[in-house]
């Protein structure tokens, strides 16, 4: 396989998966949902990313792949999560977990013959977690005792992706006993697992679980099982700190990933609201469904917005990605999750259905929890960032002005990335900045002017308040008062990601551009959250988003904040529904 197949981008990759809601492909959204009823995936899906050469996205240009940018590998692989989250996950985002601490630690060799796995269109899983630890990897108890010429593996990992068909694994296992947690674990690459002795390794029985039913979770036992010297990847006792590091690029790409769900399933509901008529108009001609579908909209660009931005902050401002990353991975599967079920509710009765057009909806909201789990889940995000909030202000300089360009950024540097940042942050200066924030307000309405002051002030003060936590309310003891300043600084991140977007000058109303109002719109989905819900845009404001929405759809572009060409053919429009057949309100609710 060629790392350069056609180019690779996401186009031929949607392309080569065909038109979703064709109910005969075969790689369309009724084969993902049978597929997935069944506990799999498609197996032409699969096939298409084959031809694609998708396993060459994980491996860095330097190494013969198409991996530079974090940003652009999110966005390459969205048709893959429009279609099956189990899909982009079962396939390959689980490998570019395991590669990543390879490519920032490992050997030559170690890198050329993963590298080789990868584009021969291979996984190669992470084994980290261990049930009974959860999160907390310097618990983990998988040991790995040295011997004369290597190791002696022990232990068992369990809900590993891909476990039963792996030819190698990363393993995180216990090599220093005596030392503190987080210098205890090494990584290993294990290689060639079927040439392990029988009586020392063991392929688990599969997981079943209720979303991502396509992804096979199994487990690896390890009895006293050999592992070769060569196996160590980086630094003896430094296996923790590694993958926490490669951590920051796998955050910002799953929570730019779920993103792809909400995408795919905002598509879907406005062409049921377009079509489907009620007490004499279409759905989507009801106030209540298209305020639904415009904050649904908008939720998707907010958490795109962040999203992209805490990828590109990973090459422009390393040193406090970490911090940011963390903050992306815990608000945007939020905001997804959240828009998800708000169309849901557009869908009706329809929403429950495993069959059907519209399916595909349930699925997506089936699977975003477990995509929004990932090998982090929210808490674990929110307390990375608490414990990096204590004297946290603005930097002196606004960020680096291709953190919201667009441009292209030459391959990532994993070398500069850091597990605690700076305490003067980039993004909080984008909202305390005069220059950006008046040129915002000089045309916004007064309520986004007023947005804009409150979040100056919060980015002024976050730090100091944090620094009034007591130490030991900045951990695990954490309570709700100190995490919600960590939600406080995600939306603050959020914020400046959409202001940063706004001043770059990519707003004029056209399909591929972004509709008048959508800084006030976005805005106030995040800042003015009840629960979980954002609040509600006036009519004037959802009528704009909407018709923005159509005409991305009749463009044949996709809803995304930097949209792609989409493979979708859309319906006929409704045909008005003759008098005596309209449908009234009854008792009973929705009919």
């Amino acid at each position: 396989m060629s790392a350069g197949t056609a180019a690779a981008g996401p186009h031929a990759l949607e392309e080569l998966l065909g038109d979703p809601f064709d109910p005969t492909n075969p790689a369309g959204y009724r084969a993902a949902v049978d597929a997935d009823d069944a506990g799999s995936v498609a197996d032409t899906a699969t096939r298409a990313l084959d031809r694609w050469g998708a396993g060459a996205e994980f491996v860095p240009a330097s190494l013969g792949g198409r991996f530079t940018a974090v940003d652009e590998l999110a966005r390459r692989f969205r048709p893959a999560f429009r279609r099956d989250a189990g899909l982009g996950l079962g396939y390959g985002l689980t490998s570019l977990m395991a590669a990543l601490p390879v490519w920032a630690a490992g050997t030559g060799a170690q890198r050329d013959r993963l590298a080789a796995l990868l584009a021969a269109g291979r996984p190669v899983p992470v084994a980290f977690h261990e049930l009974g630890h959860g999160n907390d990897l310097s618990a983990n108890a998988l040991s790995a005792r040295p011997t004369a010429d290597g190791w002696m593996l022990d232990g068992t990992k369990q809900v590993i992706n891909n476990a039963e068909r792996a030819d190698a694994v990363l393993v995180l296992a216990r090599t220093r006993a005596d030392d503190g947690p987080e210098r205890a674990h090494t990584l290993l690459l294990v290689e060639d697992l079927d040439d392990l002795p029988a009586r020392g390794f063991a392929r688990l029985p599969r997981y079943r679980t209720t979303g991502l039913a396509g992804c096979r979770l199994a487990g690896l036992r390890f009895t006293g099982c050999p592992v070769p010297r060569s196996a160590t990847v980086g630094t003896v006792g430094h296996g923790v700190p590694t993958a926490l590091a490669a951590f920051q690029v796998s955050r910002c790409v799953t929570a730019a990933a779920s993103t792809s769900l909400l995408e795919a399933a905002l598509d879907a509901v406005l062409r049921f609201a377009g079509g489907r008529e009620l007490y004499g108009r279409t759905v989507a001609d009801l106030p209540h469904a298209q305020s639904l579908l415009a904050g649904a909209y908008a939720d998707l660009h907010l958490a795109q917005a962040t999203a992209t931005t805490a990828a590109r902050a990973l090459h422009l401002h390393p040193a406090g990605g970490a911090r940011i990353a963390a903050a992306a991975k815990y608000l945007v599967p939020l905001l997804v999750e959240d828009a998800l079920n708000d169309l849901a509710v557009v869908l009706g009765a329809r929403g429950y259905l495993r069959e059907g057009e519209y399916a595909i909806v349930g699925k997506h909201l089936r699977d975003a929890a477990g995509v929004s789990i990932g090998h982090a889940g929210g808490t674990s995000c929110a307390l990375t960032v608490l414990g990096q909030l204590p004297g946290l202000r603005p930097a002196a300089d606004p960020p680096d002005p291709d953190l919201f360009s667009g441009r292209p950024l030459p391959e990532l540097d994993l070398s500069r990335l850091r597990l605690t940042g700076p305490r003067a942050d980039p993004l909080l200066a984008v909202l305390t900045d005069p220059t950006g924030t008046g040129s915002a307000a000089g045309g916004a309405a007064p309520r986004t002017r007023e947005l804009l002051g409150g979040l100056a002030a919060a980015a002024r003060t976050i730090g100091i308040r944090a620094a009034a936590l007591p130490a030991a309310r900045r951990g695990v003891e954490a309570d709700h008062r100190a995490l919600a300043l960590a939600d406080e600084y995600a939306r603050l991140v959020a914020a400046a990601s959409c202001l940063g977007r706004y001043a770059a000058g990519r707003v004029d109303g056209s399909p591929g551009g972004l509709p008048p109002g959508w800084l006030d719109a976005v805005l106030r989905r995040v800042v003015r959250r009840r629960g979980r819900h954002g609040e509600p845009g006036s009519a004037t404001s959802d009528s704009a988003l909407l018709a923005h929405a159509a005409a991305r759809t009749t463009a044949g572009l996709s809803l995304d904040l930097d949209p792609d060409r989409v493979v979708r053919h859309r319906p006929h429009p409704p045909r008005r529904p003759h008098p005596s057949r309209v449908l009234t309100p009854t008792a009973g609710g929705t009919p």
